[in-house]
């Protein structure tokens, strides 16, 4: 029995270790293709790939069909499950707030951009306190304090020459609003995604997957092909004459699927948790990779926000912790 607890704990370990090593990867490699897409100057004539919400309909259309495969090659049964159309309302939110945060990327830098979508405790905080009377802890405010200080130094500081020559059009309060609008619509997805899961338990990951995606390309050929002069028109357009281009927009789809899978893998097996822990070090690596291999320097004084923000993030995280080591106790007893 001994034997058999510890190969399933080594196990358990290496498939933590395959859950890292997944998610790292894929979006760490997603997000240098991003800030690729949105500051290269593509072919001999220079030109800029200007039509960035043509990301999320590609990530649609290809997670869709990922998530398809998927169901058909693990799913036992989908009866029970919601129905597609119950997806309809937060995949618009879903549609919306993903482009404006891609559309940031013309007037902020990447690591600005991570930054700035990394304080989503700060509104949930908000609402908590000013709508429904929660009150929180001395280091939650702790917490919120850093993140909020963090990204408020940084949007101050100045960005230097370099970075900027690589944005389309540098306007740091248009990006980073765009930035907080994202995670005002990402704040109703993912509650009417919650809400989705409590009416119909038996809902998979999977199943959440194929029908926010589906919904979200359907938005999207709408808007992007919806009128003879769509903007699709033209970024299929720039990606036929730039083959290069269309081949970053795919490697990009397809980290965000395979990136999907392992966070799905490690919710399913490790909890929430686990995942948020995974995924905030992941942005900071993101960050530090931006700096090295994108040509995105950052100053002594912004890495010290950089550290500030994250400091708050791992504080959080700390905290979140030990309220579940409290829970498991307080189970045993009982």
């Amino acid at each position: 029995m001994e034997g058999h607890g510890a190969a399933a704990g080594v196990e358990r370990v290496v498939l933590l270790a395959l859950c890292v090593a997944g998610i790292w990867s894929a979006y760490i490699y997603q997000g240098v293709l991003q800030e690729t897409v949105s500051t290269k100057l593509f072919g001999p004539d220079g030109k800029r790939f200007e039509h960035l919400s043509f990301l999320n309909l590609a990530q649609n259309v290809v997670c869709f069909v990922w998530s398809l495969i998927m169901i058909k090659l693990w799913s036992r049964s989908s009866s029970g499950g919601a129905p597609l159309w119950s997806y309809w309302s937060p995949s618009i939110t879903n549609t919306i707030g993903p482009s404006m945060g891609i559309e940031a990327l013309k007037y902020i830098s990447y690591p600005a951009q991570v930054l700035a979508k990394s304080t989503k405790m700060i509104p949930v905080m908000l609402m908590g306190t000013l709508v429904y009377g929660i009150k929180y802890t001395i280091p939650e405010y702790i917490c919120t304090f850093l993140v909020a200080g963090g990204v408020s130094s940084f949007a101050l500081l100045k960005t230097s020459s370099k970075t900027i020559s690589k944005l389309a059009h540098p306007n740091a309060p248009l990006g980073y609003g765009l930035c907080f609008l994202n995670l005002a619509f990402d704040g109703f997805t993912n509650a009417t995604q919650d809400s989705i899961k409590a009416r119909y338990p038996k809902t998979s990951a999977w199943d959440i997957m194929l029908g926010m995606n589906l919904w979200g390309s359907i938005y999207n050929v709408i808007y992007m092909f919806g009128w003879p002069h769509g903007s699709g028109y033209e970024a299929v357009r720039f990606c036929q004459e730039h083959p290069e281009a269309a081949w970053d927009i795919l490697m990009y789809c397809l980290c965000g699927a395979v990136g999907q899978n392992f966070i799905f893998l490690t919710i399913s097996r490790f909890g929430s948790l686990a995942n948020t822990t995974i995924t905030t070090t992941r942005k900071f690596v993101s960050i530090v990779v931006s700096s090295v291999i994108s040509g995105n320097p950052l100053s002594q004084k912004q890495w010290a926000s950089v550290v500030m923000v994250f400091s708050g993030l791992s504080l959080q995280i700390v905290l979140k912790w030990r309220n579940l080591q409290g829970t498991k106790k307080d189970k045993k007893r009982a």
